[in-house]
């Protein structure tokens, strides 16, 4: 029978996915057969999982943690924001269509099938499975229909384990507030907490845990130090790029435009590693920095508002100086189309705004489309002269007399457009940066000279670190049972 267990946080980012990631790699270690699971994700940074639909970045990391294959089963519900208050709803990997968040809440009762569905698939011929929550179950004022946390546990009878960020401050009364506020049966599923994030002597906070158990009951499986391994995984939430460090004087820095709707920047995960690049995430009300060689405009969940929003601020001005000044620029999918001469939406795909003027740096024009391209591809960059891999996710056909010095060939066909000087690039290849070989030859190209290390050995080999880590410090009684 598979045994399962469920991370739940008292709030959004207190580090489950990567203690799951960490529990997945953990439990491969130890010889399992380990599946993470998480049934509803919401966040524009997705994959193309291996069974050939959309999935969240996080579930694909996990699945890279457990030595498995990726599924559109692992993620069965991706809500993907589009604007403030709407989404599209990508279901076992799927468009499934969109809904503004009030219609949603009365959506997610249909949508427990599904979910359901795909557990079960997950949970066959596996001996271990890691279920991630989302937000809290101290959300009661969503709790009805609920199928991101409780509502899935109670359903599928998995017990939980109780996630607090002890950085943050406050993990005593989150802990002790959510057990106050959880009904009688969802509190009955919670079978123990653990404590991220903790700096210092952890003897420090043995009064702490006293103090919660008297009020809750819980046993503490363990209290897990600042995981600095971490730091080499890739990213998912868009909250983590307000917490990025900027202007650290390397050897080149690589701007990239904090977009209202930015999808899928862990792209820029392999250029941040490098040690000679400073990567800055530029946020809204901020000019794109003088002294940047690169200016890399990532994806984006609504190209056209974004690209509105884009001149708002002042950017396009900006970028237009910096390519005054001899500097390069990379659009990557969403990115890419703000970068030609005019984006049209003539279905209203995106909204209501049907038209845009594009940056102009690229003669090359997009039209939306509903039919969206979702897969893994092989690709040659034709600018470099090396192998790539990545995949695309993608709405719209681009065209355009640019398109003749197409950068990057794609399964046998040209893919995106260049400037006759070779500074201005566009493609539809996202994890175009993972490739070492064409990291190693951009970097060239800005005269750093021995870039390109291995990129996905780092992220793995971080993954075995905050395994050691874990098995060190969670409670080995729990571990063992867990893992038996």
């Amino acid at each position: 029978m598979t045994k399962t267990i469920m991370l739940q946080g008292t709030g959004s980012d207190v580090g489950k996915t990567v203690l799951v990631a960490g529990l997945c790699r953990l439990a491969a270690n130890r010889g399992l057969k380990v599946r993470p699971f998480k049934p509803q994700n919401m966040s524009n940074n997705a994959a193309v999982s291996d069974d050939g639909g959309e999935i969240g970045r996080a579930q694909w990391l996990q699945s890279m943690a457990a030595r498995v294959p990726s599924s559109v089963h692992m993620n069965p519900v991706l809500l993907k924001p589009q604007s403030e208050t709407g989404s599209q709803i990508i279901v076992q990997g799927k468009v499934a269509g969109q809904a503004r968040g009030r219609d949603y809440q009365a959506l997610k009762p249909k949508l427990l099938g599904a979910v359901m569905d795909s557990f079960e698939t997950i949970c066959s011929g596996a001996d271990l499975v890691v279920v991630e929550g989302a937000g809290s179950p101290a959300e009661i004022n969503l709790r009805a229909g609920d199928i991101a946390n409780m509502g899935f546990a109670t359903r599928a009878q998995v017990p939980v384990v109780l996630v607090g960020d002890i950085d943050r401050g406050g993990v005593i009364a989150s802990l002790v507030g959510t057990h106050a506020i959880l009904s009688d049966e969802d509190r009955r599923m919670i079978s123990g907490y653990l404590i991220n994030k903790f700096r210092g002597d952890v003897s420090l906070f043995d009064d702490g845990i006293a103090a919660i158990g008297r009020y809750t009951g819980w046993p503490c499986f363990g209290v897990v130090p600042w995981l600095k391994s971490a730091a080499r995984l890739p990213a998912e939430d868009s909250v983590v790029l307000d917490k990025l460090t900027r202007g650290t004087g390397k050897a080149l820095k690589v701007a990239v435009p904090i977009l209202s709707r930015i999808a899928n920047f862990d792209d820029l995960d392999p250029l941040a590693s490098e040690p000679d690049v400073d990567l800055v995430f530029v946020p809204p009300g901020e000019h794109l920095p003088v002294d940047a060689g690169l200016v890399v405009i990532p994806g984006s969940k609504s190209t056209l508002s974004d690209l509105r929003d884009f001149r708002a601020q002042g950017w396009d001005r900006d970028l237009q100086a910096h390519v005054r000044r001899g500097g390069g620029v990379i659009g990557v999918c969403g990115g890419y189309q703000m970068l030609g001469r005019q984006v049209t939406d003539p279905l209203g795909i995106e909204g209501d705004l049907q038209v845009i003027d594009g940056l102009g740096l690229l003669d090359v024009t997009t039209v939306m489309a509903p039919e969206k391209t979702v897969r893994n591809v092989s690709a040659w960059s034709l600018q470099h002269d090396v192998a790539l891999r990545g995949y695309e996710i993608h709405l719209g056909l681009t065209t355009g007399p640019d398109c003749i010095r197409a950068p990057v060939s794609i399964d046998g066909r040209d893919d995106g457009a260049m400037s006759a000087d070779g500074r201005i690039v566009g493609t539809y290849l996202h994890g175009l940066f993972a490739s070492d070989a064409y990291r190693a030859a951009l970097l060239a190209s800005f005269g750093i000279v021995g870039g390109g290390h291995n990129y996905r050995q780092s992220v793995d080999d971080a993954l075995d670190a905050i395994a050691v880590e874990l098995e060190t410090v969670l409670d080995s009684a729990w571990i063992d049972a867990l893992m038996s």
